[in-house]
C-alpha cells in the first residue's frame, strides 16, 4: 500500500509523458504554464474558505455515528438506529476509486459537504441546498413498508447475478431507456433519430448485464468516480465523428478549446453542486446501507406470516424463492437449503455468494445465504461506501451530468443517436466474467444516467 503513487506523482507522470515542465510555479508572464497557474491561483484563492476543510484534509471530527461498527465478516449486526448509517469494520479498507484507507473502521466522508459554498445552487442554513424530504424510516408507520420493500429489492437485484443461469435480456435501445425522470418504467427507443432505423438488439445474459453495471459504474473506466466518468463521457462526445461543437446545439461550430473550456465549467460546476445537494441530504438525514438493513431485520426473522416459524414484527419480509426461513424439510438432502441443515428456523435470502478466492479464475455465483451474513456484489475490501445511503451519489451526478450534457450539446441523444462502452470477457474485479464481450448501449444521456442509478441496486449499496 504505501508504495502506491500519490496523485501528484501520477499527474507528474502524465506531465511528463507529454514532454512538459512541472517546475514553473510563475503567475507572471504569458505564457501557458504562468497563465494556467494564474488560474489555478485564483481558485484556490477563491475556494481556501468554501466550507469543505481542505486545510484540516476535508475532515469533520464532530460527527459521531449512532450505531456501533458492524464487523462484517461476522454474522448478524446489532443497530441502536436502523434508521442511521453504520460504519463497517474491514480488514483492509480500499475506496471506490481504488486507493487505500488507512484503518480498519469506516469513518463518514463529508458530513459537512452539504455547507459547501455551491457553484450555482444557493446555500442552505440546514446544508441541505435541494431537500426532497427524508427516506423511508423502519418503524415509521407511514414509511415502514416502503422501508421493507427497499430492503427486497436489493435482495432481488442481488439475486440475478449468477452466470450459470441462461436468462438472456436485450440491453439494447431498442428494449432499455427512454424511462421517466425518477422511474424505471421505460422500453426503449422506436427509432434512431439520426439513422432513422430501429436499434439493433443486443441479447446478452442478465447476469452478465447486472455484474458489468455494478461494475462498470462503481468505478468506470481507469477507476474513475462518477464526475470523472462524466467527463470523459463528455470527452468522448466531443471527439465523436461528425459531432459539430456548437453551444446549445445552436450558432458557430466553436473550435475544440473553446469547447472544451466552456464543457469541462459547466459540467464540473453542476457535478460540484451535486456533491453539495447529494452529501448535504447524507449529512442531514444520516441514513443506513443495505447490509445494515438486511442483515438487522434477517436477524429478528421474518415478518410476513404471523404464525409461521421465525416470526417477528421487526424481521425481513419473506418472498418464495427469494426470502424463505429454513426449515428440516427445505434443508433436508437434496433440498434447496441443504448446506444450511443447521440453521433451521433462521432466515435465508438468495443473493451472491461473496468474493471469491482467486477473483480473475473463479466465481461465486448466486445461492442461499443467511440473511445475516448478505454481502453486496463489492470488493471485501470495500462492501459499502464509508457515508450514508440516502440520496444516491450516483443518480445525483449522473442525471446533472445528463442534463448539462443535453443543455450543452441541444440534443439529448449521443452523436450518432448511440453511445457504446465496450465490456470484455474476463475483465470483472470482483469474480471471473464476464462470459462474453458485449457492448453497453445508451441512446441518450438520460439513459446512461439512469443506468448508473440501477448500477447502485445490482451492486447492493443503494
Amino acid at each position: 500500500v504505501e508504495d502506491l503513487p500519490t496523485a501528484t506523482n501520477r499527474l507528474d507522470g502524465v506531465m511528463a509523458l507529454l514532454c512538459y515542465r512541472t517546475d514553473v510555479d510563475s503567475i507572471d508572464g504569458d505564457g501557458p504554464a504562468e497563465f494556467g497557474n494564474r488560474i489555478a491561483r485564483t481558485i484556490i484563492d477563491a475556494t481556501a474558505d468554501d466550507g469543505s476543510r481542505e486545510n484540516e484534509r476535508y475532515v469533520v471530527n464532530s460527527y459521531r455515528p449512532r450505531n456501533e461498527p458492524m464487523v462484517v465478516a461476522d454474522p448478524g449486526t446489532e443497530m441502536n438506529d436502523p434508521n442511521a448509517w453504520q460504519p463497517l469494520s474491514l480488514g483492509i479498507q480500499i475506496s471506490q476509486n481504488g486507493l487505500p484507507i488507512p484503518g480498519n473502521v469506516q469513518e463518514f466522508i463529508g458530513p459537512h459537504w452539504g455547507f459547501v459554498t455551491p457553484f450555482a445552487l444557493e446555500s442552505s442554513p440546514t446544508g441541505t441546498p435541494i431537500d426532497p424530504g427524508p427516506p423511508p424510516l423502519f418503524g415509521d408507520p407511514e414509511t415502514d413498508s416502503a422501508f421493507r420493500e427497499a430492503a427486497v429489492e436489493v435482495v432481488r437485484y442481488g439475486s440475478v447475478l449468477d452466470p450459470t443461469d441462461s436468462e438472456l435480456i436485450d440491453i439494447s435501445p431498442n428494449a432499455l431507456g427512454d424511462n421517466a425522470l425518477g422511474t424505471n418504467d421505460g422500453d426503449g427507443h422506436d427509432l434512431n433519430p439520426t439513422t432513422g432505423e430501429p436499434y439493433e438488439p443486443e441479447l446478452v445474459l442478465l447476469a452478465d448485464f447486472g455484474r458489468a453495471l455494478a461494475e462498470f459504474w462503481a468505478d468506470g473506466p481507469d477507476s474513475e468516480t462518477p464526475p470523472g466518468h462524466w467527463n470523459l463521457i463528455a470527452n468522448e462526445v466531443s471527439d465523436a465523428p461528425g459531432f459539430e461543437r456548437r453551444f446549445g446545439g445552436e450558432g458557430p461550430v466553436l473550435d475544440l478549446l473553446e469547447w472544451d473550456v466552456k464543457t469541462y465549467f459547466v459540467l464540473n460546476g453542476a457535478l460540484h453542486d451535486a456533491a453539495v445537494a447529494a452529501w448535504g441530504l447524507k449529512g442531514f438525514y444520516d441514513s443506513s446501507r443495505p447490509i445494515s438493513m438486511i442483515r438487522f431485520m434477517g436477524g429478528y426473522g421474518q415478518s410476513s406470516d404471523p404464525d409461521g416459524a421465525a416470526y417477528d414484527p421487526a424481521g425481513l419480509p419473506l418472498e418464495p424463492g427469494l426470502i424463505e426461513v429454513v426449515t428440516t424439510e427445505s434443508s433436508a438432502t437434496g433440498q434447496r437449503h441443504e448446506h444450511l441443515a443447521d440453521h433451521v428456523g433462521e432466515v435465508a435470502v438468495k443473493g451472491w455468494r461473496g468474493g471469491p478466492d482467486d477473483p480473475e479464475t473463479q466465481t461465486s455465483g448466486v445461492g442461499w445465504v443467511r440473511a445475516v451474513e448478505w454481502v453486496p456484489y463489492q470488493r471485501p475490501s470495500f462492501v459499502s461506501p464509508s457515508f450514508a445511503g440516502y440520496v444516491s451519489g450516483h443518480s445525483t451526478f449522473s442525471r446533472a451530468g445528463a442534463e448539462v450534457m443535453t443543455a450543452l450539446t441541444g440534443s439529448q441523444y449521443f452523436p450518432g443517436g448511440l453511445s457504446e462502452w465496450p465490456i470484455r470477457a474476463g475483465q470483472f474485479i470482483h469474480e471471473e466474467g464476464p462470459t462474453a464481450d458485449f457492448e453497453l448501449q445508451w441512446a441518450t444521456y438520460f439513459d446512461a444516467a439512469d443506468q448508473a442509478g440501477v448500477s447502485r441496486l445490482y451492486g447492493g449499496i443503494h
